[in-house]
This record gives structure tokens, C-alpha cells and sequence, in this order.
């Protein structure tokens, strides 16, 4: 097997849920206005899943499409690979329910969970195992339905998630470099600042727990703020230096689309201006979809064209980083 083989994205999707839920509805339902929320977030609006929609069915739109601008028929993929925080279920897998949906009948599945930086870590994981010869063609898919997770009551969360899924296609081969290497990172010592504490092992599903919020996301916003801002910036710059380039060679820099406030903040210390692509204002954040949207909408708006050199970074409840630099040959 060779260990260096080429690996290429060669077809991206995305998908939101039909629903808009804009700032001034959120006006509606907590103490809050459109301006506060735009000057600290970036953000205008966000797409909310309908009740009988789970994560399995935005994922499997989002990989309808991506398999299509693929070419590539489900039945040819080995991997199939979900990020997810919010999965149908604790088990089954999502993955395996996007399996049934799409027909991919020939992969093994499974789900990854790194929070917001779940989709390039599964990129990462997708990528390793076709460098290494075990797979050839891999699906990887950010998915979430966040307003599942959400204390609607409270509005220093709320007002900042959105639903959503996007996918990509992997497979050995393409022109240029392809996808390159990642630098990741964790910080178990700092999960405090950003996790749903109930309805796992530690907090079982009870009454007294659900009276207490607990199955709802909690988040130290300042700290958390603090921490991406270094995080997605170093990983970036190590990237770069792993993969012998600057930050003048790349066309397009996709950070997680969690804040404009840390997106400007990465943008100023790396000194990239407009490079960096921001979506924010339509979807919110989209934790572990986020990425995944961006990179496809990037794609199809022709920001992101054949050839040029692509920075990905995320930062995610754990804590959980990374970033990686690809050259695109679609």
C-alpha cells in the first residue's frame, strides 16, 4: 500500500431545513433585539428543523447532493463517516441510518464526536484511511439538529444556533496535493466551559436533571471566545508550517462559523482580510455542519476554484481544534 497516495474531495453538499427563524422572531421569545444580536455575533438569521426531522435526514440530503456533484453512486462508498452532537440517538449510529436512506450498502459507519470540529476530524479520519490504501471512496457528513439542545429561554445561547448538514466526497486520486495533513488538538481540562451535562452516563435521564436544564447546551461565552481565537489560530499557522506554506499562498481561509467576532479576531492576527469566508449572518452557528456548509457554498459561489489552496479551522466543546490546508482540483 502506498501511504502517501493522493486524496481529493471530489464532491461537496449541503442542506438547511426549510424554516427561517430570524432575529426579530427571537424578539418574540426572549429578552433581546436584532441589533444586539448582529453587533456581538454576526448573525441575521437561522434555519430550525421541522419536528419529524432528525439528523440522519438533514445529513442524508446534504449527501444526496454531495454524491451527486460526485458522480459518484452511494453503492461505491467504503466510509461513511457522521459528525454529529446531535444524533438520532445514543445507538444506533446516525451514520448507519444515513446508510439505509442513501443506500450505501457496501460501507462500514459510524459516528464521531468532537463538537463544532467534528466535520474536520472526520475529514482527517476519512483521509488517513485512503493515504493508507484500506478504503477508496469516503463520505463524510457534519450534521445537526441544535435546536433539539437549546433552553429557548435562555438568550445567550439560543440566539446562536441553527440546523443544518454538509457533506463531502473522498476519494484516492486528483490532481495537485489534495487534501493535506491536519494539525489537531484536545483540552479535556476545559470541557466545563462548553457541553450538555445531562442525559449521559454520568447524569442519567431523570426528572430532578430535566427540572435542572441540564440536557440543554451551557457555554461560558468569554472564556470559550478566548480560547477559539488562540486555538483555530495557532492550529492554523502550524498547518501551514507542516505543509511548507504561507499565508500568502492561500486563496480562501474557512474558519468555524461560530461568532464574527472570533472569525474577525483570527482574521487580524493572521493577517488575512477578506480571505476569509464567513456565512454566519444566514445559518448561525451549526456546530459540526458549519464547516461543511461553508466549504460547499464556497465551492458552488466560485470562491473556491480548481487549484487554489484552501486553510479549514475549527474549534469545539472538549476542547476540541484543528485545521488543515487543501488544494482544490475539482
Amino acid at each position: 500500500m502506498d501511504s502517501k497516495r493522493i486524496v481529493s474531495i471530489i464532491g461537496t453538499g449541503s442542506y438547511v431545513p426549510e424554516r427561517v427563524l430570524t432575529n426579530q422572531d427571537l424578539e418574540k421569545i426572549v429578552d433581546t433585539s436584532d441589533e444586539w444580536i448582529f453587533s456581538r455575533t454576526g448573525m441575521r438569521e437561522r434555519h430550525i428543523a421541522a419536528p419529524e426531522q432528525a439528523a440522519s435526514d438533514l445529513g442524508t440530503e446534504a449527501a444526496k447532493k454531495a454524491l451527486e456533484d460526485a458522480g459518484v453512486d452511494a453503492e461505491e462508498i467504503d466510509l461513511l463517516i457522521v459528525a454529529t452532537l446531535s444524533p438520532d440517538m445514543f445507538f444506533p449510529s446516525t451514520a448507519c441510518f444515513v446508510q439505509e436512506k442513501i443506500g450505501a450498502k457496501n460501507a462500514y459507519c459510524y459516528d464521531l464526536g468532537a463538537a463544532c470540529s467534528g466535520f474536520l476530524y472526520a475529514l482527517e479520519t476519512a483521509r488517513a484511511q485512503i493515504a493508507c490504501g484500506a478504503v477508496e471512496t469516503a463520505l463524510v457528513i457534519g450534521s445537526e439538529k441544535m435546536s433539539t439542545f437549546l433552553d429557548w429561554e435562555d438568550r445567550t445561547t439560543c440566539i446562536l444556533f441553527g440546523d443544518g448538514a454538509g457533506a463531502a466526497v473522498l476519494r484516492s486520486g486528483g490532481e495537485g496535493r489534495g487534501v493535506m495533513e491536519s494539525v489537531m488538538g484536545s483540552d479535556g481540562s476545559l470541557a466545563h466551559l462548553l457541553s450538555t451535562p445531562g442525559g449521559g452516563s454520568r447524569n442519567p435521564m431523570t426528572h430532578e436533571m430535566l427540572d435542572q436544564g441540564m440536557q440543554y447546551l451551557q457555554m461560558q461565552g468569554r472564556e470559550v471566545f478566548k480560547h477559539a481565537v488562540k486555538r483555530m489560530t495557532d492550529a492554523v499557522l502550524s498547518a501551514l508550517e507542516k505543509n511548507g506554506l504561507s499565508t500568502d499562498e492561500i486563496k480562501c481561509f474557512i474558519p468555524h462559523q461560530a461568532n464574527i467576532r472570533i472569525i474577525d479576531a483570527i482574521s487580524k492576527k493572521l493577517g488575512v482580510g477578506d480571505r476569509m469566508y464567513v456565512n454566519v449572518e444566514k445559518y448561525a452557528n451549526t456546530s459540526s455542519a458549519a464547516l461543511a456548509i461553508a466549504l460547499d457554498e464556497a465551492v458552488k459561489d466560485g470562491t473556491i476554484q480548481k487549484g487554489d489552496l484552501v486553510v479549514l479551522t475549527v474549534f469545539g466543546g472538549g476542547f476540541t481544534w484543528g485545521a488543515n490546508v487543501l488544494e482544490w482540483g475539482k
